[in-house]
C-alpha cells in the first residue's frame, strides 16, 4: 500500500469537507436546470488553479436547454509526462428538487456530527468531491504519472442525461483513443462495485375516444374507461408475468431481480389547469400513460415491448371501439461490465486495500450515465464507484458521510495508481 498516497488524501480532509459543501451550495435543481452554469464555472476554475486545461460545453438544443436554463457542462483534462491510458471521473452537478420534510436548509451545505448534509450530498456531489481530491492526491505524490485525468461535471443526469453526458458522447468526449477508463462516483456504497444497470423502456399508451355531454355518455365513447381496460389487464397478466421473471444479475435491492414496471403517470379528459376546481361535463376523449419498464440482461427488448403491445392488440379485436396509440420515450439496454475488466480489477484492487476484504459487486436497479457512454460513446471499461448510501439519495436531510468520502477517495486514487502507473505500491 502506498502510504504517501493515503496520506496526501487524509491531509486534504478539510478542503474535500468544504468543496462538497460549497458544491451544495449551488442549487442546481432538475427541473428546471437551475445554477448549472454558476457551479460548472466553479469547479473549472478549481480545476485550472490546479493545472488542468479547462472547457465549458452547453448542449444547445437539448431538452430543457434555454438562455435562462442553459446546459452547461465542463470537462477538465490534466496531460501527465508521457503519453498513457485516460481515466475519466463523470459526476452530474443537477439534483432533484428538496421537497418538504427537512430539518435543515437543504441548500446550506451543513457539517454535523461527521455528515455533509444537503441536497445532492449523497446524490452526487460527496462523489465528485471524492474524485477531485483524489486525483489531486496522486499528481502531488506522482507528479511524472503517464497518461491523462478527466475530471467533468456534467448536466440533466436526473432527466436522462441528455444535455450531460450523451451530449458530451456525441462530441466524442467519452469515446477511444480520447479516454480509456471511466469512473462514475454515485453513491454506491464505498465497498460495492457497481457494474452496471437494468434495461429500460418508457412509454406512452393513449387511448382514444369520442366527445359527448357527460350527461349521454352512451352518444361518446370514454377513452378513461379504455385505459381502465389496459390497466385490468396489466394487473391481471402482465405484473404477474414479470413478477416471475429472474436474472443472474447481482442487483440492489432484492426485489429488482425481478422485471418490473410502475405506471408513471396517467391524465385523461379536460385537463386539470383548465378549469381548476371545476366539474367537467364532457365524455373524455383523450387518456394518456406512461409506463417504466425495467427489464433484465436475459431480456430481448423485442419481447420486452411486445408483451404490452399484444395485450393492447387483443384489446382492440375484443373491445368495442376501442383504439389507441403507443410513442417510445426512451429505451436503453440492460449494462454489465465485466468484472476482469481494467477499472474493475484497479478499484476493486483499492477497496480490498482500504476495507481489507473483496468488493460487491452490484448492478444498479436504475439506469444512469453509464448508458450514454457505453450506447453512443462505446466505452465499456466504466463503472459506478461512489461514497454515500444509495438509500439516502433523494430524501430529506439526504448526507454524505465525511470518512465515507475520504475513504473513497483513497479507493479512486488507487485505482488511479493501478490504471495509470500499473501499481497500487510506490
Amino acid at each position: 500500500m502506498n502510504e504517501r498516497l493515503l496520506k496526501a488524501v487524509d491531509d486534504r480532509v478539510d478542503d474535500l469537507v468544504a468543496l462538497t459543501a460549497d458544491l451544495i451550495r449551488f442549487p442546481t435543481i432538475n427541473p428546471p436546470g437551475e445554477a448549472y452554469r454558476p457551479c460548472a464555472e466553479y469547479i473549472g476554475a478549481r480545476l485550472k488553479r490546479r493545472g488542468f486545461g479547462i472547457e465549458f460545453i452547453r448542449a444547445e438544443g437539448t431538452p430543457g436547454d434555454t438562455d435562462r436554463y442553459p446546459r452547461v457542462n465542463v470537462v477538465a483534462r490534466f496531460d501527465g509526462r508521457s503519453t498513457g491510458a485516460c481515466v475519466h471521473f463523470n459526476s452530474h452537478i443537477d439534483v432533484v428538487e428538496a421537497g418538504e420534510g427537512w430539518s435543515l436548509d437543504p441548500f446550506a451545505g451543513t457539517v454535523r456530527d461527521g455528515r455533509v448534509y444537503g441536497r445532492g450530498a449523497c446524490d452526487m456531489k460527496g462523489g465528485l468531491a471524492a474524485s477531485i481530491i483524489a486525483a489531486e492526491a496522486f499528481m502531488e505524490v506522482f507528479p511524472d504519472f503517464p497518461g491523462a485525468i478527466e475530471i467533468s461535471g456534467t448536466v440533466d443526469e436526473e432527466s436522462g442525461g441528455f444535455g450531460g453526458v450523451a451530449h458530451l458522447a456525441k462530441l466524442g468526449y467519452f469515446s477511444a483513443p480520447k479516454v480509456d477508463h471511466v469512473i462514475i462516483p454515485e453513491p454506491l456504497n464505498k465497498d460495492r462495485i457497481c457494474l452496471g444497470h437494468r434495461g429500460v423502456w418508457w412509454a406512452e399508451i393513449e387511448t382514444k375516444g369520442e366527445i359527448a355531454h357527460g350527461s349521454m355518455p352512451f352518444l361518446g365513447d370514454n377513452a378513461v374507461r379504455h385505459m381502465g381496460a389496459v390497466l385490468q389487464a396489466f394487473e391481471n397478466e402482465l405484473f404477474p408475468a414479470l413478477d416471475r421473471k429472474m436474472t443472474r444479475m447481482p442487483v440492489v435491492p432484492e426485489g429488482a431481480k425481478r422485471s418490473t414496471m410502475n405506471i408513471n403517470s396517467i391524465h385523461g379528459g379536460q385537463t386539470e389547469d383548465f378549469r381548476p376546481g371545476l366539474p367537467s361535463p364532457n365524455v373524455p376523449d383523450w387518456c394518456r400513460l406512461t409506463i417504466d419498464r425495467r427489464f433484465l440482461l436475459e431480456e430481448d427488448l423485442g419481447t420486452v415491448k411486445s408483451e404490452v403491445t399484444d395485450i393492447l392488440e387483443r384489446l382492440k379485436r375484443e373491445r368495442k371501439k376501442f383504439d389507441y396509440e403507443i410513442r417510445d420515450l426512451m429505451e436503453v439496454l440492460p449494462l454489465m461490465t465485466e468484472r476482469d475488466a481494467p477499472v474493475v480489477k484497479a478499484v476493486a484492487q483499492g477497496i480490498m486495500e482500504i476495507f481489507d476484504r473483496e468488493p460487491d459487486y452490484v448492478i444498479s436497479p436504475g439506469t444512469y450515465d453509464q448508458k450514454h457512454i457505453a450506447r453512443i460513446g462505446h466505452i465499456y471499461d466504466c463503472i459506478a464507484y461512489g461514497p454515500g448510501i444509495l438509500d439516502l439519495a433523494h430524501r430529506p436531510d439526504e448526507w454524505v458521510g465525511i470518512s465515507d468520502m475520504v475513504e473513497s477517495a483513497k479507493v479512486m486514487a488507487i485505482g488511479l495508481n493501478v490504471l495509470l502507473r500499473g501499481t497500487a505500491a510506490g
